[in-house]
């Protein structure tokens, strides 16, 4: 085995080390399963016996979940969820995952996110969504719940070594959370990267931003057709959110890391053929990427890392994690590997 794939192995083996607090929307995914039993008499509609209904973290909570797989649970999160059915159900998905939600924080004025995906099949067929329900606010979180959650960031980020804020735009990335996340993980020299879906200008300053390209359009205000419209874009998004990094994610074209303005590199998709489902492949390659540079790795080691893994749960249905032996599995065999 060569030293480049060495070096990676060393990063991926470190990634057990850092602490990481997540800030953002949380959510959680109902997923209902049922057989198609007949039509209904009441109604021209299906009637599905029940088969099991599974609890799967989404939006927010996802990220915390794959950080909590590759970190052994040093991971916490601060968000809001209702005083509801959803809450403790959410509550329990977190520390079955191993993530300390003990600063989140209750609003009996929202509704916890939920998003129910309601499924039905028959004995010769696969299983096909029928019908989703959301349960979510999208509005600001009210004064005196954004006072809560800025007295917990202040007090916690000093005990993170990296802070991941996801903005799902359900509510919590107010201005005011976002500049107190943001200045104060820099008063206190901690990583802080951004996974965010819109108007990527708010998050001034933060160490990485970690944009898809649609949502990078949405920023810099034209398409990304090619390479080089992708490098126009990522010197673009630096300038407008004066980030240290932007790591832009391409899909099956791999991603892009900027870096000191005008210094770039790419990295191609380790995975293009055993795609699944890439539900929560961003979520996975923040996860890892953040947790790659909180261990010290440079910014390309921590791109290759958050690469592989994002390979690794493409392969599956829906939300999905790994682990650190997994992606030491993938990477000794992947024939495809780039050097650091």
């Amino acid at each position: 085995m060569n030293n480049d794939k060495l070096e990676i192995i060393n990063v991926i083996n470190k990634l057990k080390e850092p602490k990481v607090l997540v800030i953002g929307d949380f959510a959680i995914d109902e997923m209902v399963y049922g057989k198609t039993a007949r039509i209904s008499r009441e109604a021209p509609v299906l009637i599905l016996r029940h088969s099991e209904t599974k609890i799967i973290l989404g939006g927010a909570s996802n990220a915390a979940h794959n950080i909590s797989a590759l970190n052994n649970g040093k991971v916490s999160v601060i968000g809001v969820c209702g005083k509801d059915y959803y809450a403790p159900i959410l509550k329990k998905a977190f520390k079955d995952a191993n993530v300390d939600c003990s600063m989140m924080v209750e609003d009996k004025d929202r509704p916890t996110t939920t998003k129910t995906r309601i499924s039905g099949f028959s004995t010769q067929s696969v299983r096909q969504q029928i019908v989703r329900i959301d349960r979510e606010l999208n509005e600001p979180v009210s004064e005196k719940t954004e006072k809560k959650i800025i007295e917990h960031i202040k007090k916690a980020i000093p005990n993170y070594d990296a802070v991941m804020l996801s903005d799902y735009n359900i509510g919590i990335m107010t201005e005011n959370i976002i500049n107190c996340a943001i200045e104060t993980a820099n008063k206190y020299g901690k990583i802080i990267t951004v996974d965010a879906q819109e108007d990527l200008g708010r998050f001034e300053n933060a160490t990485c931003l970690t944009p898809n390209q649609p949502d990078a359009e949405k920023t810099v205000g034209y398409s990304i057709n090619c390479f080089d419209d992708a490098i126009r874009a990522g010197k673009d998004l630096l300038k407008i959110t004066k980030a240290k990094m932007m790591l832009l994610t391409r899909g099956d074209e791999g991603m892009i890391v900027f870096y000191d303005k005008d210094k770039y590199f790419s990295v191609n998709a380790f995975n293009k053929t055993d795609v699944f489902d890439v539900t929560g492949a961003g979520d996975t390659v923040v996860a890892a990427f953040t947790l790659a540079l909180a261990a010290g790795a440079s910014p390309k080691e921590a791109a290759i890392v958050g690469n592989l893994a994002a390979s690794i749960v493409i392969r599956q249905f829906g939300c999905a994690v790994t682990s650190r032996s997994e992606m030491i599995e993938v990477w000794e065999n992947l024939e495809e590997a780039v050097a650091p």
